[in-house]
């Protein structure tokens, strides 16, 4: 079976849907993206573009509200932040600072840290917040 991610006209995912895949293969099956992108057009319309369910391509597997970047031939999570930037490596959200490490303590206690965009924004040296539930 294949994945198949149906855009919108900002790449933003609408739905995903299962393909057979007798509907994405050549006759020695082996699978074609653009031949399961023609059987989903075929049916449906629109724009879509093949996702990996163990994201072994595209970095991530598509979910509604994602986003396909097409530089980057990959599918992300929308923004968490403002001032978070795409990590076209991973497929992830990188703060602008480096998320503290808890010590062993804190760790004992349950204790996290959360990122706090508007305390980023009135100073760009912090934005991470020790939370202690």
């Amino acid at each position: 079976m294949a994945h198949f991610a149906e855009l919108d006209s900002n790449n933003i995912v609408l739905r995903v849907i299962v393909v057979d895949n007798k509907d994405t293969s050549i006759p020695d099956g082996t699978e074609v993206e653009s031949i399961g992108v023609a059987h989903c057009q075929k049916l449906y319309g629109g724009t879509w573009k093949q996702t990996s369910y163990n994201a072994t391509f595209r970095k991530n597997y598509a979910g509604v509200g994602f986003k396909y970047y097409a530089d980057s031939n990959l599918f992300a999570a929308p923004q968490p932040y403002a001032s978070w930037t795409l990590n076209t490596t991973s497929g992830g959200w990188d703060a602008p600072i480096t998320k503290p490490t808890l010590t062993d303590e804190e760790k004992a206690a349950y204790k996290y840290y959360s990122w706090d965009e508007s305390l980023y924004q009135s100073d760009n040296t912090k934005g991470w917040v020790l939370i202690t539930p």
